[in-house]
């Protein structure tokens, strides 16, 4: 815990970015009958009845001091899949950074491992060398700022029925333009000094 909450004070470098990163699934459902629109003195009205079409996964990829985000959509969540998301990070958003600061939570796959089974050795340890890798504790994810960023996306725009991944690609495009175009940030104010008051009882005693 500590250990991210240091990252978290570091000023803003751009050779060196801080990026959050978390994951959240969601579901695609279609309507069976054509939804009533509202008019004056009416809501819209939608039918109870709906048809399932499985599941798509979203990648967060969040960089606070930034103001900057980017969701990558999937069709599985997946190490091959972690491991390309990391690769477009540092070779396509933050080609020009020297290290990538990446904070992100325990997950098995959030590991150097996945990178070596997406690609050859090299190529491997080359992406490996871009980061510079931290990890929330066990239970502790609300310290990845990704994971508030994952919180607003499914206020403003996951929090409907979405009918197929065509469509969910294009509805978090229009939302992540619109967070980048005005900037928004996170502003963290939780410290370690917080931390060893308010969560005394993590500590062990001596």
């Amino acid at each position: 815990m500590e250990d991210v909450l240091a990252v978290y004070t570091r000023p803003h470098d751009p050779d060196r970015p801080l990026i959050c990163l978390d994951e959240t699934s969601k579901q695609l459902i279609a309507e069976t009958r054509v939804p009533i629109p509202m008019k004056a003195g009416r809501p819209a009205r939608f039918d109870y009845e709906y048809e399932r079409n499985g599941t798509a996964n979203l990648f967060m990829l969040f960089a606070p001091l930034e103001g900057w985000r980017h969701v990558k959509v999937t069709d599985r969540h997946t190490a091959i899949d972690y491991a390309h998301v990391l690769k477009e990070l540092a070779d396509c958003h933050f080609a020009n950074a020297a290290t990538i600061t990446l904070v992100q939570d325990n997950l098995n796959i959030h590991s150097k491992a996945s990178l070596y089974e997406a690609f050859p050795a090299a190529e491997a340890r080359r992406l490996v060398e871009r980061f510079e890798w931290h990890y929330t504790p066990k239970h502790g994810s609300w310290l990845n700022l990704a994971e508030s960023e994952l919180g607003v996306l499914s206020c403003q725009c996951l929090d409907r029925r979405i009918p197929d991944k065509d469509i969910l690609i294009e509805e978090v495009a229009a939302w992540e333009t619109d967070r980048n175009t005005h900037h928004a940030k996170a502003s963290w104010h939780f410290t370690t000094a917080n931390a060893r008051i308010k969560l005394k009882h993590l500590y062990p005693s001596i």
